[in-house]
């Protein structure tokens, strides 16, 4: 919990900040000749390069009920495409050892490649022929379609999914944000070609990109790249506007999903700060949880530690572009679930209340300066992790100032911080189980 009010406070400073003049990561920004953008971080030390791109505006941008036809359309962007049934293509991928994703979530389609300096130009157009010309043929739609709806299916029966769709519904309201399996299957189920195509011209467009590589190539390599794989997109996006999402938690409430077994499932939240204020952008990103996410944090103490009630919980700031929500997810004994629901919420109150303790302060300022580089192991983390300063807006020069803005963080900053995340009076508790 105080990391997170931590990087809450580190970020508001960030943005009073001036930028420095040397960075803790060499990045280059490059504009290819066809005036494509990426952030480029240069590594010698393997041949390989790794690109990670992001299409600002997803799912929730659609139409009701049609979210599932949507992430089917992006689902089969590498079932086959050009001159490439299915199995064609994925046979190239395996035979080069490329690693090719892309996805859809409710704010983007994001994506990503690696492949050998040998093999980078065959990535590259692989990943052009995706998506600029996916086939969609019937027999792999089909295939997709039933390997998605199968899928939707099982999260129907399963305690964890329930919870989770449980949850968002009843936080997001009406929102795009909390539209659940059961739309989406119906979606999927009456998905068109044309309506997948429609939504793949209306959201890849070069105006709507954000591009970060890393790996063994410079800035005139890449701009022939970005182009080859960039270039023949659209130059605009159609426009894309979700409502502000406001989350409909406003008082304190609980409700039971009955499900059979010994253990209830619990996810309680309230709303979050904004993504695009000053502390949202960093709370949502990746950090391990409400209290540290550790064994030292106060709600595994007062919760596992003193009195056994889980094995583990924490909380997540579930950030996206239109709205915020802090959770906490855990698993208790049904018998027990009152008492888990009640002590995690008093923790919650109590923090808001008063804030941080001083030694709980120094113990994050510790723990943030020295676990950032760990996360950043491989070439793949470091691509995203350009991606995402791109996306927040965050600047070229936000690593080498980011352990001086923790550093600098006072204990009123991380209080009042403290006061607006966890002092509102709204809580939601959705459990699944059978709770005594």
């Amino acid at each position: 919990m105080i990391r997170r009010l931590l990087l809450l406070v580190a970020c508001a400073l960030l943005l009073l900040a001036a930028p420095p003049r040397a960075h803790a990561m060499p990045i280059e920004r490059v504009v290819s000749p066809g005036g494509i953008v990426a952030w480029l971080v240069q590594d010698r030390t393997l041949p390989l390069v790794a690109l990670q791109f992001r299409f600002r505006g997803g799912t929730a941008g659609e139409a009701a009920g049609a979210q599932g036809a949507a992430r089917l359309a992006v689902d089969m962007l590498d079932e086959g495409a050009g001159d490439l049934d299915a199995t064609a293509f994925a046979r190239a991928l395996q035979e080069h050892s490329i690693a090719l994703s892309i996805g859809a979530s409710a704010d983007s389609i994001q994506g990503s490649l690696r492949a050998l300096d040998a093999h980078r130009a065959r990535g590259a157009e692989l990943l052009r022929l995706a998506l600029a010309a996916p086939r969609f043929d019937a027999d792999a739609l089909e295939r997709a379609r039933t390997r998605t709806l199968a899928g939707l299916q099982r999260q129907q029966e399963d305690p964890r999914s329930i919870l989770r769709e449980s949850f968002g519904r009843l936080a997001w309201g009406g929102h795009p944000y909390g539209e659940g399996a059961e739309a989406e299957i119906a979606s999927v189920r009456g998905a068109t070609v044309e309506a997948m195509r429609g939504f793949l011209a209306r959201r890849m467009a070069r105006d709507n990109l954000v591009v970060g590589v890393v790996g063994n190539v410079d800035a005139a390599a890449l701009g022939a790249l970005l182009d080859q794989v960039f270039g023949g997109l659209p130059a605009r996006a159609a426009p894309y506007d979700v409502p502000e999402a406001r989350p409909a938690i406003d008082a304190e409430r609980v409700v039971v999903v009955r499900r059979g077994g010994p253990a209830g499932r619990v996810r309680c939240g309230a709303p979050g700060m904004e993504r695009g204020g000053p502390g949202g952008v960093a709370a949502q990103r990746g950090n391990n949880g409400l209290g540290g996410g550790g064994f030292n944090s106060r709600l595994m103490t007062e919760m596992r530690e003193k009195r056994g009630l889980t094995y583990g919980v924490s909380t997540a700031y579930h950030a996206l572009d239109r709205g915020a929500l802090v959770i906490a997810p855990f698993s208790t004994d049904n018998a027990r679930a009152g008492d888990a629901v009640e002590l995690l919420r008093a923790q919650w109150r109590r923090m808001g209340e008063e804030g941080p303790g001083e030694q709980e302060l120094e113990d994050a300022k510790a723990y943030l300066t020295g676990a950032f580089a760990l996360s950043l192991d491989s070439s793949a983390a470091v691509a995203g992790l350009l991606v995402t300063l791109q996306s927040e807006g965050l600047g070229m020069y936000y690593l080498s100032r980011r352990d001086a803005l923790i550093r600098g963080v006072t204990i009123e900053d991380a209080r009042r911080v403290a006061r607006r995340m966890h002092g509102a009076p709204g809580f939601l508790t959705v459990v699944v189980g059978e709770p005594a």
